[in-house]
């Protein structure tokens, strides 16, 4: 039966239409995007597991459904999700892939969704249970002051039964070092190994870092490490010294003082650049917290006429570890005054020289001893003086004449 071509071409139409309807926009791989290409689980110990996730990301401008999800490893599995699942076009689902090793061993996998929306492969070790000790543990330096350096102990142990060869992949902060370690390490059963870290932070601020050991078949042994730079303290002297003039051979003493700022501050020595000046009253090492102060003695004894300097180094702990003071003198030929006078004629024992600042006394009695002689070196002056001198004679019965007339010395 001829059907009316207006009949005909509804029915065409209606054709067109379903043929639309039965041809939606692919779904596929290209759509729905990973976060990862890879999940790298490490170590794991056998009988343990470890959880990572990944997200799933639709970049596309249609919803897609997943409706299965499998893992090529029995290693790996998707635990709680639930399927089917639909991931609207622009959203992004986390995904949680559990690694739950047999044995010891490398394990590579896939996780396939919906075998060709996405593929994620996954890879981790099972390793036996640690027989690998540190003591300490982990290692906390505290404060330590810029400049100066600490050092601690580590101890590593094979607790297991068999030889263990360890590999060092330690990452260490500014100032962290490692001492009496080379790499790699063989430890057999039961042994120790002890190294040492040392901390000598170069700036102000928290340091960290770890030693890592790794061998193929234990889980890393990872010691953390941790220490504090603390900002030097100052060390200030009092102003320099300048001790004047000084008979050679005489010894003429000054003080100072050391004083710490900002931080405590460790003394560790004290150097002098000339013989002629000592520096005493002072017990190194000495510490000094911020604030506090020592107090210390130079003597400045000269060997010979002339201007005589030196520089005094203060070796410390502070931001400037040598702290240098001058001092300077200048040494003065001895002074002396040399008295004689005519003997008594009266029959005597010798005689007493007394001496003034003062013309006309009163005078004080210079010689120890009686002087039988007539004549006296006064080696007991000082520059700039003026000293007035008689002398009297002592007879037998220890009697004392009338002092004698007034001589008078000015010492330049």
């Amino acid at each position: 039966m001829k059907l009316p071509s207006s009949v005909s071409g509804r029915l065409a139409y209606c054709a067109t239409v379903l043929a639309g309807l039965a041809l939606p926009p692919s779904t596929g791989a290209t759509q729905l995007k990973l976060s990862s290409e890879e999940l790298q689980f490490g170590k794991v110990i056998v009988g343990e597991t470890r959880t990572l996730s990944a997200s799933l990301t639709n970049t596309g401008k249609q919803a897609v459904k997943i409706a299965t999800v499998r893992s090529n490893s029995k290693a790996f599995a998707v635990p709680n999700l639930k399927l089917p699942l639909t991931v609207a076009a622009g959203h992004r689902v986390a995904v949680a892939i559990k690694f739950d090793p047999a044995g010891i061993g490398q394990v590579a996998g896939s996780i396939l969704f919906d075998k060709t929306v996405a593929s994620l492969k996954v890879q981790g070790q099972g390793v036996r249970k640690s027989v690998l000790r540190a003591h300490p543990a982990s290692l906390a330096f505290g404060d330590v002051q810029v400049g100066a350096s600490v050092k601690s102990p580590i101890a590593i142990t094979n607790t297991g039964t068999s030889s263990i060869e360890l590999s060092d992949k330690s990452t260490l902060g500014s100032g962290l070092a490692i001492v009496g370690l080379n790499s790699p390490l063989t430890l057999e059963a039961g042994q120790s190994f002890t190294f040492t870290v040392a901390f000598a932070p170069k700036a102000a601020g928290l340091v960290k870092g770890d030693l890592t050991f790794t061998d193929p078949v234990d889980p890393d042994l990872v010691i953390a490490l941790e220490g504090t730079g603390k900002a030097a303290g100052r060390l200030a002297d009092s102003p320099a010294m300048n001790f004047g003039d000084v008979t050679v051979g005489k010894t003429a003493p000054q003080t100072g003082t050391l004083s710490a700022t900002g931080a405590t501050v460790k003394v560790r020595s004290v150097t002098s650049s000339s013989a002629e000046f000592v520096v005493v009253g002072l017990s190194l090492p000495v510490t000094l917290a911020a604030g506090q102060s020592v107090p210390y003695t130079v003597k400045f004894t000269p060997q010979k006429t002339g201007a005589a300097s030196a520089s005094l180094s203060f070796a410390s702990t502070a931001s400037d570890a040598t702290l240098s003071e001058a001092v300077s003198g200048v040494g003065v030929s001895p002074q002396y005054v040399l008295l004689s006078w005519q003997a008594s004629t009266s029959k005597v024992a010798g005689y007493n020289v007394y001496r003034s600042l003062q013309s006309g006394g009163p005078y004080s009695k210079i010689n120890a001893v009686l002087d039988a002689a007539t004549s006296y070196t006064d080696a007991s002056v000082a520059m700039g003086q003026t000293y007035y001198y008689v002398v009297a004679a002592v007879n037998a019965s220890g009697e004392e004449s009338k002092y004698s007339n007034q001589t008078q010395a000015v010492i330049p």
